[in-house]
This record gives structure tokens, C-alpha cells and sequence, in this order.
């Protein structure tokens, strides 16, 4: 029997969950982000926050929203975790964090929740703190407000490509296009563009006091082995750590070995591995 139960967490524990998001910024920054921005009210924030631990000693989160997401989850953390979700309908469209948690809850719950679309177990998690030693490109620049109808195209084509599904799928993509001008109105969303069309974007999908997270890279497919990518993920990354965090971070897939050849030229460095559970 579980000797520590799980609750949900609300804004009186904010501290706390902020201090131990502080000792995982990067496999955490996207509910940092999210706790940053919004709190921990429910109604708020658009998802849950569960803890495991005493009251005034908590061990690990779960955060529970449009994906699932565990944060220094134990063992006995995710069994508790697990426990609980069973019990629940699964709304989540992915889990994602550290792949052991990640794997461990996916063992716990796959009866219940599943099946997956698809399980990608070894995702090297790679920061940088350094500005990039290989020439930056150029032609890679913010994208404007007036250029969401030209990056949108490269968008959808990049999800499709990566996750699997269309975003365009579930309603007509108004929620993927919202996303895709919040990043552009932040400027969060890097380009470049030849002939009035995208060649390569990436954005900074996620942004913390401690880091910016790239996701979304992408070259149009007539580009590619050009030798394009480097020089415009070193573009990314140099305006990034100039003016917008201290660290950049991303995690990528371990059978992409072009993609990692990229990263590794613009100087990242592995620190660990993330997992994804699709739905």
C-alpha cells in the first residue's frame, strides 16, 4: 500500500514547487513555463499539478494538461502517480519528461490508456551555454507579424512530419494557427525565407529563467543536404543566449543522425534522455 498519497497542488505551494523545478530546468522548463505564467490555479493554469511527498517535503511533480509530464518522478513517485491516473480517463495527447519516469508510467498505465501511436523511448536531451563556433547564417531572422501565412504551411508540415498526425485535424487547425501567432507576436519564431517561401524554421517553444527550448526545427525537404541546418541553428542559438535565456536546450530524436550531427556542430551537449508516449 502507498504510504505517501498524491494531492494536488494549488498556489499556497508555489515556492516549493518552484524550488524543485530549480534541480531539473530542462527536462521541467515546459511546466516551469507554464507554472511561471499562470500558477497553480487549476482554472488558470489548464491542468492539473500533482505532487508526491509530505506536505513540507515534496519529492515530485506530474503535471496534467494537454500532455502529461512527470518531473523528478521516483520510482515509488510514478507508481503513485500511475495509481492514481489509472482510475482516470486519459485526455493527455502525450507523455513526456525523463524517459525512465516517462516508461515507468507508460508500463503502469498502457492497459488502461492504451494504445499508443507510437512510443519513442530514447530522446537525448542536449543544452548549450556557449555561443555556437561555426558561422552563423545570415539569412535566418525573426519571422515578422505579416509572415504567419507564409510560415504556417512549413509549420503544419513540419508537425505532420514529426508527430505523425495533421494539426489540422482535430478543428481545422484554429488552435495549431493560434500557436503558431503567439510564437510570432513573442518572437519566439525564427526563419529563412527565399523566394517568399520558408526554407528552415525552428522556434523557442519554450522560454524559463534558466532556458530557451528549440523545437520545431525543420527544412523544407528540396533543401535538404544542402548543408542549410548548421549555420541556421547556429543563427537560432546565438540570438537565443543574446537575448533570451542563458541556456538553450532541445531534445531530438536518437535515430535522427542528421539532426544531431546539426546540434552537436553548434556545440550541445547530451545531459540526458527524454521519452514520449504519443496518442
Amino acid at each position: 500500500m502507498l504510504t505517501v498519497p498524491v494531492r494536488q497542488l494549488g498556489e499556497s505551494e508555489r515556492r516549493a514547487v518552484e524550488r524543485l523545478l530549480d534541480h531539473d530546468p530542462f527536462a521541467g522548463a515546459q511546466v516551469a513555463e507554464r507554472i511561471a505564467a499562470r500558477g497553480l490555479s487549476w482554472w488558470r493554469a489548464e491542468g492539473r499539478i500533482l505532487g508526491y511527498g509530505a506536505r513540507r517535503n515534496l519529492e515530485s511533480l506530474c503535471w496534467l494538461g494537454g500532455n502529461l509530464t512527470p518531473v523528478l518522478a521516483s520510482d515509488a513517485a510514478v507508481a503513485a502517480f500511475a495509481d492514481l491516473l489509472a482510475g482516470e480517463e486519459r485526455l493527455c495527447s502525450s507523455i513526456v519528461g525523463r524517459a525512465d519516469a516517462v516508461l515507468g508510467l507508460w508500463d503502469r498505465l498502457s492497459d488502461t490508456w492504451g494504445p499508443a501511436r507510437d512510443v519513442r523511448p530514447n530522446q537525448p536531451l542536449l543544452v548549450t551555454d556557449t555561443l555556437p563556433q561555426v558561422p552563423a547564417d545570415p539569412e535566418v531572422r525573426q519571422v515578422r507579424s505579416g509572415e504567419v501565412d507564409r510560415l504556417f504551411p512549413a509549420a503544419v508540415a513540419m508537425y505532420t512530419e514529426e508527430v505523425g498526425v495533421s494539426p489540422l485535424a482535430e478543428d481545422g487547425g484554429r488552435s495549431y494557427r493560434r500557436r503558431v501567432n503567439d510564437l510570432v507576436r513573442t518572437g519566439r519564431a525564427y526563419a529563412r525565407i527565399v523566394d517568399g517561401k520558408v526554407v528552415f524554421k525552428a522556434e523557442l517553444a519554450v522560454v524559463t529563467k534558466r532556458t530557451a527550448q528549440i523545437q520545431g526545427v525543420w527544412v523544407a525537404p528540396e533543401w535538404r543536404g544542402r548543408g542549410i541546418a548548421t549555420a541556421a541553428m547556429a543563427a537560432v542559438v546565438r540570438d537565443a543566449l543574446l537575448r533570451v535565456a542563458p541556456t538553450v536546450s532541445l531534445y531530438v530524436n536518437d535515430f535522427n543522425l542528421p539532426a544531431r550531427r546539426v546540434y552537436e556542430r553548434c556545440g550541445f551537449q547530451p545531459i540526458g534522455t527524454l521519452a514520449t508516449v504519443l496518442f
